[in-house]
């Protein structure tokens, strides 16, 4: 849209459909979305419009809400269904806060997707052979690029915590502050599209993708979140004596009752079973622990302030907004209902029947398409819509032979 007519506030609208596109660009059957596929109004935040720093001609950009042209926010829009559950717990007088910890990868260019990714050529004129986790020199040789990752999030106003090379093979990682849910979503998706719009002016390709390489570590999404009062900001997790609380308890076992149910949520690609099946500290099970990162669910070792849980399944390339919103439900589902969570788990473990996880696309489609919980909590309309659409995307994926088939089964009698 021209500036001008964005001032003048026109009305910007969109079938209603998008909001179901797969990631090949089809669509699934006019009836998930209605039928005339009528439109939608783009309602922009006022509090998220943006001028774009890494654009030469002036550009911005506005996150908007997909609202019916009646007002209310759409069942089919992300951004909606996270205010809802925001909403849902306000409603008790609380207000959920989280963080996001987001791994990715810089690549060189890739221009043949049948030959694997590999790191870029730095400064020094080398690629990176892996073994720098956690080193305070490791993006020297992309200093350039990360200089203008970080100056175009000031100038985006995305704090950050912390940034850091994590353990795969040119990857790193970022925590951003803690917050407002919305915030924090909206935050997480302006931070992919940045990282990806300045790779490109530096020649080179930032993923997002669950598992890009073999043998290497995945990248994740991990969801920090923790529950407070509205109006005294006190951690409902921790009482007076600094000691859990039953709120606290109940959170996780809603946690543990929706984990299975929502695992398409938190893990939406074929590839996203790549990294969860090669765990690498990326656990596929709803287990909690103290301070263990083998468990799905991970109390972080913390003051009775910052008590939090740790959601370590959602991955890289989850959708901000769905995964917290996911997330965020299942606890207040286990707050509304008193669930008791399991016991915690510690050191070495086998994991329970009962808290195992699909570990395929299919099947956490299947899982969620059977869910009361899931259609309770996000509607009929949204769940069966999302598997019409991820099961496009699993047949489009299951269209094609790999190398691997054609390497190791054509020779076979």
């Amino acid at each position: 849209m021209t500036a001008e007519g964005f001032l003048e506030g026109r009305r910007l609208q969109m079938a209603r459909g998008v909001l179901l596109q797969c990631i090949m660009g089809g669509y699934p059957p006019a009836r998930f979305y209605g039928s005339d596929d009528g439109d939608l109004a783009l309602v922009p935040d006022p509090a998220q419009i943006h001028r774009l720093p890494w654009s030469k001609q002036p550009r911005a950009l506005a996150i908007c809400d997909a609202d019916e042209l009646s007002g209310e926010s759409s069942s089919l829009s992300t951004r909606g269904q996270l205010k809802a559950v925001i909403a849902r717990y306000a409603a008790l007088g609380l207000a959920p806060v989280v963080a996001t910890e987001l791994e990715f990868f810089v690549f060189a260019p890739n221009s043949d997707p049948s030959q694997p990714f590999q790191p870029p050529v730095g400064l020094d004129g080398r690629r990176e052979e892996g073994h720098s986790a956690f080193s305070v020199s490791s993006n020297n040789g992309l200093r350039p690029f990360f200089s203008e990752v970080y100056e175009c999030m000031a100038a985006l106003g995305l704090p950050r915590d912390t940034f850091m090379h994590e353990m795969g093979v040119s990857q790193f990682e970022i925590n951003l502050l803690h917050g407002d849910p919305l915030l924090l979503a909206d935050q997480t998706l302006l931070f992919k599209h940045l990282l990806k719009e300045v790779a490109l002016k530096h020649g080179l390709t930032v993923v997002c993708m669950a598992k890009p390489l073999a043998h290497t570590p995945g990248s994740s999404m991990h969801i920090h979140q923790s529950v407070v009062e509205i109006g005294s900001g006190r951690n409902v997790f921790s009482d007076e004596a600094g000691q859990p609380t039953a709120t606290f308890r109940h959170f996780i076992g809603g946690q543990q009752a929706g984990m299975a149910d929502f695992t398409a949520l938190f893990a939406p690609n074929v590839n996203s079973y790549q990294r969860l099946c090669h765990p690498f500290a990326s656990p596929n099970n709803a287990c909690w622990s103290h301070d263990n990162r083998a468990a799905g669910l991970r109390i972080p070792a913390s003051s009775p302030v910052a008590r939090r849980v740790e959601n370590r399944l959602p991955g890289a390339d989850a959708n901000p907004y769905l995964a917290i919103a996911a997330s965020l439900a299942a606890g207040l589902h286990g707050i509304e209902n008193q669930l008791e969570p399991s016991e915690a788990i510690q050191g070495e473990f086998e994991v329970p029947d009962n808290l195992s996880l699909p570990c395929t696309l299919h099947a956490a489609l299947e899982r969620l398409k059977r869910s009361q919980l899931a259609k309770e909590l996000f509607g009929k309309e949204f769940i069966e819509g999302y598997v019409a659409s991820k099961t496009m995307e699993l047949t489009s994926f299951f269209d094609e032979i790999t190398p691997w088939e054609r390497r190791v089964l054509a020779a076979q009698a």
